[in-house]
């Protein structure tokens, strides 16, 4: 039986997960992520423990449990002019941060530097904040990809699986790599992958099939209209099975507009998916949108645990 099939899906479903990634960052991206969220525009959203805004976040997604909200386990600061730094309070997390008490911009930095232990407690403390402030996240990610070991090769994964397992939280994790292309990885890529998808497997974790999006930053010459050409692509290209496409939107403010490099492209990004072209793709193609509470459900059944 597929994930497709235990989730009570046909083997050649193709589910898609619509995730806004970095809620709690500003006031400006909370206001985008929710009116998505309530439209059922996006499937969930993960949010930034650390963040100045995480608060009016957390608290939100507490009195609105109906929507799926996770955390986003956060350990890079990337913006010159607004950074944060660690929410575990209790003991020294110095190789986690710069000299200024912030987390690093990159996640070669980090990775290289990290402290395993402090990595685990500073997992557990992000999730335990949002556990304080009533949320009850449904599953968790990783902001810039600082976890998964992509810029040095040193990644953090059996810890947070460890967390994760915890938890009852599924994880961003793809059990098939694909290239941007769409085409699968080399197979030295996807021979790592099958063996990091059999330690979420050992541990109760369930992961993804496959994990998709388009470039963060915004393209030379690129506009609305080019932008969701590429993403009707991408929908169309979808394979059988459970992928997350993971987007970042947020309407555009002077708040954003004061710290972010092209918030022009996550106000693009806040339209693409109420927009009737994509919807209209969307149930053209029998893409079925699901949520991460039903992963979530399937992992704590699997592993008896109630709450």
């Amino acid at each position: 039986m597929n994930l497709a099939q235990a989730l009570g899906y046909g083997e050649k479903d193709r589910l898609l997960l619509v995730n806004a990634d970095d809620f709690g960052l500003c006031h400006s991206v909370n206001t985008g992520i929710r009116q998505l969220l309530l439209e059922g525009a996006v499937s969930s959203a993960t949010l930034m423990m650390p963040c100045a805004w995480a608060r009016e976040a957390a608290l939100w997604s507490a009195d609105n449990p109906q929507v799926d909200v996770g955390v986003h386990f956060t350990f890079t600061s990337e913006w010159d002019a607004y950074r944060w730094g660690p929410v575990h309070r209790k003991g020294s997390m110095s190789s986690l941060i710069t000299n200024e008490g912030y987390f690093p911009k990159d996640s070669a930095t980090f990775e290289l530097q990290a402290d395993p232990a402090q990595v685990k407690e500073e997992l557990i403390a992000q999730i335990e904040m949002a556990l304080a402030m009533g949320m009850n996240p449904t599953h968790a990610d990783n902001h810039m990809g600082s976890l998964y070991g992509l810029a040095t090769g040193r990644n953090f994964l059996p810890i947070v699986l460890d967390v994760c397992a915890s938890y009852g939280l599924p994880f961003r994790l793809p059990r098939y790599l694909l290239q941007e292309a769409g085409q699968v990885a080399p197979p030295e890529l996807a021979e790592q992958a099958k063996q990091l998808a059999m330690l979420a497997d050992s541990k109760g974790v369930v992961i993804l099939d496959y994990l998709v999006g388009l470039p963060f930053q915004l393209q030379e010459g690129e506009t609305y209209d080019s932008l969701k050409a590429d993403m009707l692509e991408l929908l169309k290209g979808l394979r059988p099975g459970v992928t997350e496409l993971i987007i970042h939107p947020s309407i555009v403010t002077e708040e954003l507009l004061a710290f972010h490099f092209q918030p022009e492209k996550r106000g693009m990004e806040l339209e693409l998916f109420r927009d009737d072209d994509i919807k209209d793709t969307l149930r053209d193609e029998g893409i079925r949108i699901i949520r991460w509470s039903e992963l979530q459900k399937l992992q704590r059944s699997r592993t008896g645990r109630t709450n």
